[in-house]
């Protein structure tokens, strides 16, 4: 594919991109037949728009030259409306719960791309340590959804993912301060991992909106209402990890010049690969948009810090562009070597690591202590209960044989020192890499 960098094209003003009414409410897709990398796409899009009014309206709040808040207020006016036209996309008739399993196949495949090309081993770690707590939300979602509407999840994801347990949901949640990984540094770091931070922390804080707002609003059960809220509380931990790799020292406008450069790299990667005519001409009218902001941002760098766009982002061409795809074989890796790691301080270790007293036992036992009321435990024993066995699309069988026992849900598995792995494998001891990770080696079936 052709080189690409938006500081080289010519941009419309901004007030000239302001849209009316119709232009924001676009034709929603169909959710029968719509691919489900578009439905992907949409809510990437949606949650890069939201990270962009988050970001604008915290660096408001704490600007205090007005002249540079009403520049503010004029590219958020325009991202709002960009937000507001991604999100309507969705159909009415798509339900909460199915919207969740494009949500959490997003963030396995989303995940997975962004850690198979990342080169900094911090990063990559966090990438996957979080991709088998999401790998396994998909799985809990999936059997809420076949056990209460009856729905297949296998044809929602296309075949692309699998359904399988990875780490239990319940192994994952963790003592709070164990959430914070070391920054990277925006000098030393390569374009591509400024990217890949920006973009899955954007990505994970609209997947923890999400929950946040819906679990009140579902409607079918309290085991639903309860299952939102316990993966939500993953959601929390999971934006926590992710933007702590954000480098702390840069400024309010090299980090703005940042998030539209951002956005504009990830426009052009949707409107390089989707397949739907009519969306990807929103993703390239988007681009335009954003291409106008990125400028806006330049000229208040200079204007405000006297600083050259090419000090924050040395070379503007675009790295490889992101391609969501299936990642099944890159998974089930991980699965096999990284399931029974947890979190301890910066460092991604194995749980055999962790003394008796650890406070990640402390906080297990206050929120798990009565495994029989923990939701994501609840939700595949009901599935079990009504029809013997949970709900799996797999290709094969469970990389791990901890979990191929379909009759019933591993609560113990990266949660009890006795019933998980001694294996481990993180990113090499490269620079970036925490000292205290030891390194050691180790056709399609719908149920």
């Amino acid at each position: 594919m052709r080189t690409f960098n938006p500081f080289d094209e010519k941009p419309i003003p901004v007030e000239k991109w302001f849209m009316d009414w119709n232009m924001m409410y676009p034709c929603p897709y169909n959710k029968e037949t719509t691919n489900p990398y578009t439905k992907c796409r949409i809510v990437l899009m949606n949650g890069t728009e939201f990270e962009a009014q988050w970001f604008s309206r915290n660096f408001s709040r704490h600007c205090n030259d007005n002249d540079l808040r009403r520049e503010l207020a004029l590219v958020r006016r325009s991202e709002q409306q960009q937000q507001k036209r991604i999100s309507c996309l969705k159909p009415k008739n798509e339900t909460i719960l199915e919207h969740t399993i494009t949500y959490e196949q997003l963030a396995v495949d989303l995940t997975s791309v962004l850690a198979k090309q990342e080169s900094d081993c911090n990063v990559k770690n966090a990438l996957n340590f979080a991709l088998l707590e999401d790998f396994d939300h998909l799985y809990r979602y999936s059997n809420l959804l076949d056990y209460e509407y009856g729905i297949c999840p296998e044809k929602l994801v296309g075949g692309y993912t699998e359904i399988t347990p990875a780490r239990p949901t319940i192994s994952e949640h963790r003592y709070p301060k164990d959430s914070i990984f070391r920054h990277i540094d925006n000098n030393e770091a390569t374009v591509l991992t400024k990217l890949n931070v920006g973009i899955i922390t954007a990505a994970e804080q609209q997947t923890m909106n999400y929950y946040m707002n819906v679990a009140s609003l579902y409607d079918r059960s309290d085991l639903g209402r309860r299952l939102y809220q316990e993966i939500g509380m993953i959601e929390e931990e999971h934006v926590t990890q992710y933007e702590s790799l954000k480098d702390t020292n840069a400024t309010w406008l090299e980090d703005l010049l940042m998030h539209e450069y951002t956005e504009c790299y990830l426009y052009y990667s949707c409107m390089e690969t989707e397949v739907d005519p009519e969306i990807r001409r929103i993703w390239e009218q988007c681009l335009t948009q954003e291409i106008a902001h990125l400028h806006k941002a330049k000229d208040l760098l200079w204007e405000y810090e006297h600083k050259d766009w090419m000090q924050v982002i040395p070379c503007g061409d675009f790295p490889q562009i992101l391609v969501l795809r299936p990642n099944i074989e890159y998974v089930r890796e991980i699965i096999k070597t990284t399931t029974g790691n947890t979190q301890k301080k910066e460092c991604v270790v194995p749980l055999l690591q962790l003394p008796p007293d650890d406070k990640f036992y402390w906080y297990q036992n206050i929120v798990n202590g009565d495994v029989d009321s923990v939701a994501s435990h609840n939700v595949i024993c009901q599935r079990i209960m009504r029809k013997g066995c949970d709900y799996r699309y797999e290709v094969a069988p469970n990389p791990l044989c901890e979990l191929r026992d379909r009759r019933c849900d591993n609560t113990q598995l990266a949660r009890e020192p006795q019933a998980t792995p001694a294996s481990a494998q993180v990113c090499g001891t490269s620079q970036g890499n925490c000292s205290c990770v030891i390194n050691t080696e180790c056709g399609p079936v719908t149920f």
